[in-house]
């Protein structure tokens, strides 16, 4: 069975350098189209169903806004 996750992100802290939207293999991550407080257009997840808590997208953050949970079958 495949696994499924969680990301969650931090908008704020997020300057919109979009490493994480290339680094995403099932493309869950895009650009907003709301800017946040410090002016950037941040990330938001959109496809959360199809997350594999892979955690590429954490791995390349260099601001570190994102968190990535692994679902157990009961949360799916």
């Amino acid at each position: 069975m495949a696994r499924k996750g969680k990301v969650v992100i931090d908008q704020e802290l997020c300057k919109g350098c979009y490493l994480c939207v290339r680094a995403c293999p099932v493309k869950v991550l895009e650009p907003d189209t709301e800017l946040n407080a410090s002016g950037c257009y941040p990330i938001k997840a959109v496809n959360t169903e199809k997350c594999i808590a892979c955690g590429a997208c954490y791995e390349v953050c260099p601001d570190v806004c994102i968190e990535i949970y692994e679902l157990e079958e009961s949360e799916v």
